[in-house]
């Protein structure tokens, strides 16, 4: 449940921030998104944590809905964006996601929202200009990567970036999102198929890097996983495409 019923729609613009175990980071990334052109609301989807996630983003100003239990990311975003229709006047809000890590830099998010608020844009997506090294990631990457040109021609610099703006039309059309770590990878083919505009954007965004250790070598295993899941629930999609190119030649 929220922690409120009714707010306010002087913005056009909301925040979803699926968060598991980051209270120490987590108030400065709802402070940053607070501040953001026509954002005026932020969700926080606290998914199973067992620190003081919830306590601290509630405090930085954001709303907060609690799982009981760990869900996965796609099912925090999902949660997220009801709480956000619950509190959504007439005119539904776009939907801005964002890492629960992000911190100060969550305020580059502008550059996201503003294609999408003027219309341009019906998915942005996030390219950070300054690159983590992520011991390992690229194998995710690049299955991701391969996975979306085949099924839809588009050419993802960063395909598992977390961080996209869209409206919520295309939020809907998307639904139902693919499970955990293929959300995004889902969320790109699904809604280029569809038809919808889909960019990426360069900002000046960084998160904490994912380690070497066993936990983050689990981790990405999850990430292969279910990016490669989402891309088998869509592999009909790919050879329809692959298809149209061989026809083409």
């Amino acid at each position: 449940m929220t922690d409120a019923t009714h707010a306010p729609a002087d913005g056009d613009t909301a925040v979803v921030v699926p968060a598991k175990d980051e209270a120490h980071r987590i108030g400065a990334t709802v402070t940053a998104a607070l501040a953001l052109p026509g954002v005026d609301l932020v969700v926080v989807v606290d998914d199973g944590s067992a620190d003081q996630t919830g306590k601290v983003a509630r405090a930085a100003g954001a709303r907060v809905v609690r799982h009981s239990r760990n869900r996965g990311k796609a099912a925090a975003m999902e949660t997220g964006a009801e709480a956000v229709r619950l509190l959504d006047g007439p005119t539904p809000r776009h939907l801005l996601f964002l890492d629960a890590d992000l911190g100060d830099t969550a305020g580059a998010a502008a550059a996201l929202v503003a294609p999408v608020r003027a219309g341009e844009a019906d998915m942005t997506i996030a390219v950070f200009a300054t690159r983590v090294r992520l011991g390992g990631h690229g194998m995710v990457v690049r299955l991701a990567r391969d996975g979306i040109r085949r099924a839809t021609g588009f050419e993802a610099r960063q395909p598992l970036n977390g961080q996209r703006c869209l409206t919520r039309d295309a939020f809907e059309a998307a639904r139902p999102l693919a499970h955990g770590f293929g959300v995004e990878t889902g969320l790109t083919i699904d809604l280029l198929r569809k038809g919808f505009r889909v960019t990426e954007v360069e900002v000046e965004m960084s998160h904490r890097a994912t380690g070497t250790d066993w936990r983050a070598q689990l981790h990405r295993a999850r990430q292969l996983r279910d990016v490669g899941l989402a891309l088998a629930a869509r592999e009909p999609l790919i050879a329809q495409n692959l298809n149209k190119l061989r026809a083409n030649r």
